[in-house]
């Protein structure tokens, strides 16, 4: 099934507009979600809209609420929030050019892909790209979708343009309130120096294949043995991690070092498995 364009329409930088489709980078197929069965006849539950005091209501008696105070609320119809609604427009304009390390990781939300509409919008496509790729500098505009406005900043990707949503600044916490209480003294070198060793030991680049939702992959099981058996009950036996020995009190120091050990161990081990086993001498 061929992948459906989350928004088409047009990239403005000045005069010049260059027609463009944008797919959603992520997949949300991937984890599993749950309905409640009413287990004596399997069928799935549905919920009534009930009025503490009151019982059941019509569907045409429900309004929606903004509470302003406990217990208090603004009530809002249909045909007003409709008419606030942000007209959706075709046009992204790139209205600020920002470096990258200047936007927080906090503010990124979600990611797309940016793809020329047509052959004819293709060479001002890849012009935006490489200026943007030469200049280092990520463009910044306010993307219209379906009554809202969102944020999105674009910046290339290989032979596309990624473009990803942001968070607007009343939506993110500032860190200095959580971080205050933590001190300011500097931990030993020697200590600098075993953590930094363990660090190169386990650096390595980035694939993300390599790790795996275990959850996910345990519940998928399940589901699949569940489903071969026909509803009989399937318990699976779930290994525990060791729990910590000790106290809360630990010694760092102790510790940093048994996992720089260990973790040679396992790195020599591995290149040891990888050797060929040498030919036996003749007698």
């Amino acid at each position: 099934m061929a992948a459906r364009a989350y928004w088409q329409g047009n990239i403005r930088l000045a005069l010049v507009s260059i027609p463009v489709e944008i797919y959603a980078a992520v997949k949300s197929g991937a984890s599993i979600s749950f309905r409640q069965i009413h287990e004596p006849s399997g069928k799935p539950i549905s919920y009534e809209k009930v009025v503490s005091g009151l019982g059941p209501v019509d569907r045409d008696e429900i309004v929606k609420g903004y509470e302003v105070s406990k217990g208090n609320y603004v009530l809002l119809d249909d045909d007003e929030i409709e008419a606030v609604r942000i007209e959706s427009k075709k046009t992204l304009d790139l209205v600020q050019f920002v470096e990258a390390h200047e936007i927080d990781p906090l503010y990124f939300e979600k990611p797309y892909y940016v793809v020329p509409a047509d052959d004819l919008a293709e060479e001002a496509f890849i012009v935006l790209r490489e200026a943007l790729r030469s200049a280092k500098k990520i463009a910044l505009g306010q993307l219209s979708v379906r009554g809202h406005e969102k944020l999105v900043a674009l910046k290339p990707c290989g032979k596309g343009i990624l473009l990803e949503t942001l968070r607007y600044g009343d939506e993110v916490r500032q860190g200095q309130s959580f971080f205050k209480g933590i001190g300011t003294d500097k931990p030993e070198k020697d200590l600098i120096d075993l953590a930094s060793s363990l660090i190169e030991q386990k650096t390595a680049p980035f694939d993300a294949s390599e790790f795996h939702d275990r959850y996910v992959d345990a519940l998928k099981k399940l589901v699949e043995k569940k489903a071969k058996a026909k509803g009989k009950k399937v318990l699976e036996d779930v290994e525990e991690p060791a729990a910590a020995s000790g106290g809360n009190v630990i010694d760092l120091m102790a510790a940093l070092k048994k996992s720089v050990g260990d973790s040679k161990a396992k790195a020599s081990s591995r290149k040891t498995s990888t050797r060929k086993t040498p030919a036996k001498k003749r007698a």
